[in-house]
């Protein structure tokens, strides 16, 4: 029996067409509640970039890619922030090869120069440019994440020499996630069935993209869109159709969850 379902939001949760959840989802969600079963979101979003889905009434958050965990009433159950030598090897390699990036904590999201590249990440997820800052009085031991717009094939060298305390993950080919070694959405998981006492075979997962590849492996069931990319569909347990075309209602009922 299923006790927790867990979903990404970008891609899974919300369409990258409408930036809108589904009434599919929206009704699924309503059952899944009404059976009792946990719904907690799991995403690599800012705590603080949640306000437009919050009224359909998740039991918890799973965010900074399992870096930052909260309840439904605020409270917080795990937090790790990135290695302070990473962030100011980063700072200093951004500067020198124009390179941009965001950081990121549970307070806010901090920008330093607005790039043709930081503007298409923000409308990609339709959510307004924070505002530009300046490095002199930033708390660079409060970032627990930082977006970095490096290519793909430039990441794994990247990570090995400027920010070796750190891991990158990718949903779009955009940018790269980057949160401390050992953290990922699998982390997330074991910290909320660990609080709410459910095993992982009474788990299930949604999501689309390779920050989600942990969390579809952790959990007993992993479902990929059917817009998630190549990758992971290759590890999911089960294939469901687009996020636009009743995805997740399709996969639950499948599996007779709702």
């Amino acid at each position: 029996m299923i006790k927790a379902v867990f979903f990404d939001i970008d891609g899974t949760l919300l369409s990258f067409n409408t930036h809108k959840i589904p009434s599919s989802t929206e009704k699924a969600i309503e059952k899944l509640k009404s059976k009792g079963i946990k719904v907690i979101v799991s995403t690599g979003r800012s705590i603080n970039s949640l306000d437009h889905i919050k009224y359909l009434d998740f039991d918890g958050f799973i965010t900074f890619n399992g870096g930052y965990c909260i309840t439904k009433e605020c409270d917080l159950l795990f937090r790790k922030g990135i290695h302070e030598a990473d962030i100011a090897s980063l700072i200093q390699h951004a500067e020198k090869n124009q390179v941009s990036f965001s950081l990121m904590s549970e307070k806010e999201i901090s920008i330093f120069q607005v790039t043709p590249e930081i503007t298409a990440m923000y409308q990609q997820v339709n959510l307004p440019i924070p505002q530009q800052r300046s490095y002199t009085d930033f708390d660079m031991g409060s970032v627990l994440q930082t977006n970095i717009f490096i290519q793909p094939e430039e990441q794994d060298e990247f990570m090995t020499t400027i920010m070796p305390n750190s891991v990158a993950s990718r949903w779009t080919p955009l940018f790269a996630d980057v949160n401390p070694i050992g953290q990922s959405k699998q982390v997330g998981i074991d910290v909320f069935t660990q609080h709410f006492n459910i095993d992982l075979s009474q788990t299930m997962a949604f999501g689309d993209g390779g920050n989600d590849i942990t969390m579809l492996k952790h959990t007993a069931y992993g479902i990929a869109m059917g817009n998630a990319n190549p990758e992971v569909k290759e590890i999911a347990d089960y294939i469901t159709d687009d996020v636009d075309n009743d995805g997740i209602y399709n996969a639950l009922a499948h599996f007779e969850v709702i």
